[in-house]
């Protein structure tokens, strides 16, 4: 029996209890679901530990099967994409006066991971978006 098989198999049956739950729930009274709801937490964790592993594992086998150079090459170029986000990202631009009155916790080094995360957006939305348009424009004078 296949991996996809055994995976389609452990989703229904994965379904089919948490549909019990979902009736247990709705039919039983406040401390039926209270417990019900605790047990079903108890499940939606551990189909998010066994969803990750498969991510890990398929990740894993897919990087060794395919071509390792490649892949490589992709990881390094996200990875200096961050750190270039990083390195533009001042952290200075914002007055964090507004928000340390509020009782947030926002000091200098977590208004530059902020931007960080947005000029890295930013970069990897105009490279996804240009290389779209450079495969249209590529189909488009190739006919």
């Amino acid at each position: 029996m296949g991996l996809h098989k055994i995976l389609k198999i452990v989703a229904f049956a994965l379904a089919i209890i948490g549909a019990i739950f979902a009736l247990m729930i709705m039919a039983g009274d406040e401390d039926t679901a209270q417990n019900m709801s605790s047990y079903m937490l108890f499940i939606a964790y551990v189909v998010l530990g066994i969803v990750l592993l498969l991510v890990v594992l398929f990740v894993i086998k897919g990087l060794f099967a395919g071509d390792i150079k490649k892949t490589l090459m992709t990881v390094g170029a996200f990875a200096a994409v961050i750190i270039i986000s990083y390195v533009i990202s001042s952290g200075t631009d914002l007055d964090l006066k507004p928000f340390t009155d509020k009782g947030a916790d926002v000091t200098t080094a977590t208004s530059k991971n902020v931007g960080a995360g947005l000029y890295a957006f930013y970069i990897l939305a105009a490279v996804a978006i240009g290389s779209m348009l450079y495969g249209g424009a590529k189909k488009m004078f190739n006919k």
